[in-house]
This record gives C-alpha cells, structure tokens and sequence, in this order.
C-alpha cells in the first residue's frame, strides 16, 4: 500500500512538473510569435514634403549700419 502511495505522489510530481514547462514553452512561444507578428506589419510609409526644393545658394542680402542709416 505504501508503495502505491509513494508512485501515486511521484506520479502527481511529476505531472505538475510537466504542467510547469508546458505553460512556461507556451509563453515563450507566444512571445515568440508576438515578435513576427511585430516584424510582418509594414512600417508607416514615410510623408513625403509638401512644397519645393531650392537647390541653388541664396542670395546674399547685406543691411546697412547703423552709421549709413543715420547719414
């Protein structure tokens, strides 16, 4: 009797341990799949600039001094 005793109880160990690395391998792979759902969304298409490009150098505007304003 004793013997079924001691079987039963590593039995039910070792179930519960089984019970423990299945929930910690499905966590994992949900991570996992959660990181290719991730890296399969396309990226936001980038906006494109409304207006023109100016491509030359600008002019070079100069002020008077103070002393030519004066005069």
């Amino acid at each position: 009797m004793r013997e079924i005793l001691s079987t039963h109880k590593e039995l039910a160990h070792k179930l519960a341990q089984l019970e423990q690395k299945i929930e910690k391998h499905d966590e994992e792979i949900k991570v996992v799949f959660d990181a290719i759902r991730q890296l399969m969304t396309p990226p936001e298409p980038k906006k494109k600039k409304i207006g023109f490009i100016v491509r030359e150098r600008s002019a070079q505007y100069r002020t008077l001094s103070r002393k030519a304003v004066k005069n």
